[in-house]
Formats: structure tokens, C-alpha cells, sequence
């Protein structure tokens, strides 16, 4: 059977990666729940990826950053998001390629803000184009896996808690499918925008 690790399983998100792909499938791996780790850590990372042995395909939707106005935004703010966001998922492709079977995948998370800078959202759009312009980059090296991402718009859920209209954006369990597509036949090297059509 398919073994999967899925690094920020107790999310949003996450969860509905793990209903997708199906629990008995999954390895779940957080920072508070099931295989315990903090991906800007990479001592943690390591570790857990000694733990969990040989897979078929990771996915991280792990990875937190900031989002506060310009003037607001400290050295904190940034060496927080940037240890998170951006080398988190760096170093789960550095550490975590070696426990993937040749045809496998790891799919990492990005974000529209990438794309579509806002007030507020400096370090998002920062750490996100990062993490794109890894997933290229790693396509050209000699990692022995494919290396993808997935960049979510809106997420329903997400908006529906923020006390706004949830019909701007997509629902958790379709951008769950978007993964799916990019863990299974994903080409190395590419971004799916997984946003409300």
C-alpha cells in the first residue's frame, strides 16, 4: 500500500489532504498532533523523516508567515516567516527526497500572493515567489523526485472564520484535489494555481 506523508496535517488544509488520499495512507505530521515536528527546525526535520522510513510522495502544507502592515512588519516578523515559509519547505525537499521512491513526489505550498501583492502582504508575497522560484530551481538540479507546488487562492473556510463571504473563494476539499493532481502527475518544476474558476 501507498504511504504518504502529509507535514501539516492538523490544518485546515491538511486534513482534507489526508481525507483525499485516505487515512490509512497517510502519516500525519504537525507541530501539535501526530508525528510531531516544526519545520522551521531543521534538526526536527531531519529527525523526522529518520522516523517515517520509505514513501511514495510528500505534502507540506505547513509553513506560517506573516501578514501585517509595512510599518508594523519587525526583524521578527521576517526571520520568523522566512525560517516557516520559505526554507521549511526547503529543507523538507533537502531532507526528505531521499525517503521518496524514484516516481514520487514532493508538493509544497505556495500562495496567490505570489502573484498579486496586497497592503499587508509583503512577506507573503516575498516567501511565496521564494518558494516558486525554488520548485523551478530544484526541477534543473539532480533531485531524484519530482519537486511541485500548489498555490491556493482563497480558501472558503479560510474566508468564512475571517467573518467574510466564503463564496470568493475555494472550497478546502477542491484545493485538496488540486494536491492530488500535483503529488500523482505533477511535472517537476511546476505550480497549480488552485483558486475559484
Amino acid at each position: 500500500m501507498s504511504k504518504f506523508l502529509v507535514i501539516g496535517a492538523a490544518g485546515l488544509l491538511g486534513s482534507r489532504i489526508v481525507d483525499a488520499l485516505g487515512e490509512e495512507r497517510c502519516i500525519r505530521a504537525s507541530r501539535n498532533s501526530g508525528e510531531r515536528v516544526d519545520i522551521s527546525d531543521p534538526r526536527s526535520l531531519s529527525a523526522l523523516f529518520e522516523r517515517v522510513g520509505e514513501l511514495d510522495g510528500i505534502v507540506c502544507t505547513g509553513g506560517a508567515a506573516r501578514y501585517k502592515p509595512w510599518d508594523q512588519l519587525t526583524d521578527d516578523d521576517w526571520t520568523f516567516s522566512i525560517a516557516n515559509k520559505l526554507m521549511g519547505q526547503v529543507n523538507v525537499v533537502r531532507f526528505g527526497a531521499k525517503n521518496v521512491r524514484p516516481g514520487g513526489a514532493i508538493t509544497l505550498t505556495t500562495g496567490l500572493a505570489a502573484q498579486y501583492p496586497s497592503p499587508g502582504a509583503a512577506i507573503l508575497t516575498t516567501v511565496n515567489a521564494a518558494v516558486e522560484a525554488f520548485v523551478r530551481a530544484a526541477a534543473v538540479e539532480p533531485i531524484p523526485v519530482r519537486v511541485n507546488a500548489v498555490s491556493p487562492g482563497w480558501v472558503a473556510e479560510t474566508l468564512q472564520a475571517m467573518g467574510r463571504d466564503p463564496a470568493g473563494g475555494i472550497s478546502a476539499a477542491d484545493v485538496a484535489r488540486v494536491f492530488l493532481r500535483q503529488l500523482r502527475d505533477g511535472a517537476s518544476g511546476s505550480i497549480a494555481p488552485a483558486m475559484r474558476a
